[in-house]
């Protein structure tokens, strides 16, 4: 990153940290918890202990960080090392990003970027060079179909395993994405492998076909679509649906389990919610600290009181509206703030500040 970006970046949270310290969600007994952060241009620092709000504020003005971090965890000595901190528990969180859903869209907004000439494109470059960074930028569909899975997971976690609405909160993760916190007294104290268990429920990951009535050798005894849990979330999409199950009125033969297991496996993608795995197990990683910048785009990591309504590309973009002169080479157009940026090749561009953060947050604009 060249001097003039990481100045005009500094600038940028120099008035985000002033004006909106009020949307940060602090967390009760803040000093419990790990804190770190990345400013630009740097490594991260971690192993960072809190002790209140005003410390919190006076050091996101000082330090101005592109990405802010807090433990899910609690521990009794947060700025030992990993192995001595002693942890207490942790909230549950699960991630949803864009990324991991395979959807059509997501070539059409991706943009390469050499890492030898630095052209940015949504083809190959002239240099063929192998080294590249992929970055995406706004896509409507990627976070409809996000939506779709934060409300998969919000049914499952609340009629399956009773987790109350009060308990959770949605959180945009500032960029492909949601994050979804629980803070579940019931729930904070599951170890590693307790958690992995736990998403491949929601995920209906490794469901064996015994779970649903299918044995070899014996005549299947199928769900039915009152049935609590996987089991009726499964009778009640198999109603009325193509796919194939065993026979009711014969025995399961070994073709008859091989095909019913390769049918679940099909359906893990669809009744499932797709989290990312190893956010939820691990216990011990820092998180993006809701209500401040996400460093991959600008925008800010917000909390989404109605997620139906929730449009992340304007209700998330609060840095500020001053002009910017900027050298973009977005290859591929955008909204942000309901306004159509680029496609920019490679020329200077009068825009937003809001806009030119965002592009210089994916790699695709530097400050002229």
């Amino acid at each position: 990153m060249n001097p003039a970006d990481e100045e005009f970046i500094l600038q940028c949270l120099r008035i985000y940290y002033y004006e909106y310290f009020g949307i940060i969600d602090i967390p009760p007994e803040l000093n419990r918890h790990e804190f770190g952060y990345k400013r630009p241009n740097s490594g991260m620092m971690r192993h960072i202990q809190l002790q209140d709000a005003a410390q919190l504020r006076s050091t996101l003005m000082r330090e101005l960080p592109l990405d802010v971090f807090l433990s899910p965890a609690r521990y009794l000595s947060p700025t030992s090392p990993m192995p001595e901190k002693e942890w207490q528990s942790s909230d549950l969180i699960f991630d949803i990003d864009a990324k991991d859903l395979n959807l059509e869209c997501r070539p059409s907004h991706t943009v390469q970027i050499c890492t030898t000439c630095g052209m940015s494109s949504d083809k190959e470059c002239p240099c063929d060079y192998p080294k590249k960074v992929s970055t995406s930028v706004a896509c409507g569909r990627c976070i409809n179909a996000s939506k779709n899975e934060v409300r998969k997971l919000l049914d499952i976690l609340s009629d399956d395993i009773g987790i109350e609405e009060s308990q959770v909160r949605i959180y945009f993760s500032g960029n492909d994405g949601f994050h979804i916190h629980i803070r579940d007294s019931k729930l904070s104290n599951l170890n590693s492998l307790e958690r992995s268990e736990l998403v491949d429920y929601v995920m209906f990951r490794n469901i064996l076909p015994e779970r649903l009535g299918v044995r070899k050798d014996n005549t299947p005894s199928l769900p039915k679509p009152t049935d609590l849990g996987w089991p009726g979330r499964f009778a009640r999409h198999m109603h009325g649906s193509k796919m194939t199950h065993p026979p009711k009125n014969k025995k399961v033969t070994s073709d008859d389990y091989a095909q019913f297991s390769d049918t679940l496996k099909t359906l893990s993608g669809i009744l499932g919610a797709c989290v990312d795995p190893g956010v939820t197990t691990d216990i011990r990683r820092i998180f993006r600290m809701p209500g401040t910048i996400n460093g991959k785009s600008g925008m800010t990591k917000m909390l989404c009181t109605n997620i139906k309504k929730f449009n992340p590309y304007k209700d998330a973009v609060l840095i500020h509206d001053k002009k910017v002169t900027v050298r973009a080479s977005c290859p591929i157009q955008f909204r942000l703030m309901n306004k159509k940026f680029g496609p920019y090749y490679d020329e200077d561009v009068s825009i937003p500040a809001y806009a030119a953060l965002y592009l210089i947050c994916k790699q695709l604009a530097h400050i002229s």
